[in-house]
């Protein structure tokens, strides 16, 4: 059997379950909501979304190495440019862009070119 080559981001988004935009944001502002009347505190909330925030990434990496079939990267300019081009494009469906890179190499802006979450958002706000 030969091995098994990587794919890109819109073959896996197109073969993968999706959850409707409108329930994601629904789910994410209850979540808010309650921590809010859990805690209190707004810096508490921040700090338990970021956490939650952080243990999704973690979840989300080993799910794009395990379906990806991506190689190993070298550098993190390298590691930037496989989440935008094939990890976006895979979770979201979302094309994304690596640039404003440091001189150092190690910050750079990860740019959503259409994000269909958040243009659903807007356009229930403005309704």
């Amino acid at each position: 059997m030969a091995p098994v080559g990587p794919r890109s981001g819109d073959a896996i988004f197109s073969s993968i379950d999706r959850v409707n935009a409108e329930l994601f944001t629904l789910t994410y502002g209850a979540i808010v909501r309650q921590l809010l009347t859990d805690l209190e505190e707004v810096e508490e909330v921040n700090k338990q979304l970021d956490q939650m925030g952080y243990n999704i990434g973690i979840r989300l990496i080993d799910e794009f190495l395990a379906k990806s079939g991506v190689s190993r990267c070298v550098d993190f300019k390298e590691t930037a440019e496989m989440i935008a081009k094939v990890g976006f494009k895979m979770f979201l469906g979302v094309t994304a862009s690596v640039s404003s890179w440091d001189a150092d190499g190690t910050c750079c802006s990860i740019i959503l070119e259409d994000f269909p979450i958040l243009a659903k958002v807007f356009t229930t706000a403005m309704s």
